[in-house]
């Protein structure tokens, strides 16, 4: 997202999974909601038999800034909600939530509006700081990204979580945080195991930065299954009222055939050439992108200081600017397809990258979880610390990891068992006894890597 790294100085990702420990407790009571659960299998979204595309926007009025939470605010998200179903959007973006209040009626909101949310997990207060991934890595830190996944699991309309947003950019070192985000989508797919809670696809949100991307994206579909992301997605702002070949998506296309999992951009929206006239979700929607990608999600809806909004908010009030009206109308130009669009039923892993100068990162080996978040997995997080928490980055004496742990082999290429099924349960059933499965390696390699340090 444009201006969170720079308001944040960090972003948010990291930890490493233990064995998810079963619980005779009652899963918490689902809130069940009209839209059907979305599904992550071969390289696809899907809803029951359906494929989905996410045809979304970016969310976070006030900006990154701000850091404020607009699904706890009724008034502000029900405003906004209509807005939303005015332009045909089927998905929002929101970068932060403040894990300590209620979210009912605006998720409720949503899903009559017929809207899915994908929601980042972290917030400037509690998440990694690329320049201390280790210390930021912490007890403290888990505990209120797992209070976020239980608060947010629980609705039907929430498509996916993500782990982290642009952590590893364009500036020196900052691969050298992959191991943490990597670390923490492993955890949060355990803990959603662990504690009986639906399997919401996990993965990253990776930064506009072309000399990485590849290393970024082989990194996170690398590995043993517990620790693979569910999806992986990008910023993109090559498109800049251009075409398909001249933005280079045409080699999107290309480089990421074959890779195995769902993709979709995060962000989309060049401010270059203006008006925007947001053709380019005419190519996500088309033949020429949806063997290989899923939708994506136009930055932003609101106009903050750098200038990507479509709406201005002013003393409560929504102003629709001109790039409203056309966002509106390229949705409804350019429609969601039917069938499949030549996506693949079957999911495989990458190799892991080698070190080279644009990777510094031992891609075999990442961080365990710290011991003195085990308990989550056990008895859950607990309360949420809100947005006004005294923050994680610094509470290394809640306890960090003391070793790493070997990435483990993936499974043998699998058939998706989605489309077949209508509910998701069945597939819900299988990523659990997957993700408990891979915890089980993950313990036994942590007590090697103990032994290494």
């Amino acid at each position: 997202m444009k201006g969170f790294t720079l308001v944040s100085a960090l972003a948010a990702l990291g930890v490493v999974s233990a064995s998810p420990t079963p619980t005779e407790k009652q899963p918490p009571t689902k809130r069940s909601g009209s839209l059907p659960t979305v599904t992550a299998s071969g390289n696809a979204f899907w809803t029951g038999e359906e494929r989905w595309y996410m045809r979304g926007i970016d969310y976070q009025p006030g900006g990154a800034a701000a850091n404020i939470d607009p699904l706890a605010d009724s008034d502000t998200c029900l405003r906004d909600i209509k807005k939303f179903q005015d332009l045909g959007v089927n998905t929002i973006r929101v970068y932060a939530v403040d894990n300590s209040k209620n979210h009912d009626e605006c998720m409720q909101a949503l899903d009559d509006a017929g809207i899915y949310l994908v929601l980042d997990v972290n917030n400037p207060q509690y998440s990694i700081n690329r320049a201390d991934p280790h210390m930021s890595y912490n007890a403290k830190y888990l505990q209120s990204v797992f209070a976020t996944i239980d608060m947010f699991a629980r609705y039907d309309n929430v498509a996916a979580f993500f782990s982290g947003n642009e952590v590893i950019n364009d500036e020196p070192d900052t691969d050298k945080a992959a191991p943490y985000v990597k670390a923490t989508t492993r955890d949060m797919k355990n803990y959603l195991a662990s504690r009986g809670l639906r399997q919401v696809p996990v993965g990253y949100s990776a930064a506009d930065v072309a000399q990485n991307r590849m290393e970024t994206a082989e990194y996170f579909n690398c590995g043993s299954d517990d620790m693979r992301s569910d999806f992986f997605a990008f910023n993109d702002y090559s498109w800049c009222n251009t075409d398909f070949k001249t933005s280079g998506w045409d080699q999107k296309v290309k480089n990421f055939t074959d890779y195995g999992l769902p993709i979709f951009l995060s962000e989309y929206g060049c401010i270059k050439n203006r008006p925007r006239k947001f053709e380019e979700l005419g190519a996500l929607m088309s033949d020429e992108m949806t063997s290989v990608y899923s939708g994506g999600l136009m930055y932003e809806y609101s106009l903050e200081d750098n200038d990507y909004g479509i709406v201005k908010i002013k003393n409560g009030e929504v102003d629709e600017q001109k790039e409203y009206d056309l966002f509106k109308a390229a949705l409804k130009k350019y429609s969601m397809p039917t069938g499949d669009g030549g996506a693949s039923k079957k999911s495989h892993s990458s190799d892991c990258p080698a070190k080279s100068s644009n990777w510094e990162v031992d891609s075999n080996m990442i961080p365990e979880m710290p011991k003195e978040a085990q308990k989550y997995m056990d008895s859950g997080a607990g309360d949420g610390p809100g947005l006004d928490g005294s923050g994680s980055q610094t509470a290394g004496d809640s306890g960090t990891a003391t070793a790493s742990v070997s990435q483990g082999q993936a499974s043998p290429t699998a058939s998706s068992t989605d489309s077949d099924n209508s509910d998701g349960d069945e597939d819900d059933a299988a990523m659990s006894l997957r993700a408990a499965g891979g915890a089980m390696a993950v313990t036994t390699f942590a007590m090697l890597g103990a032994l290494l340090l």
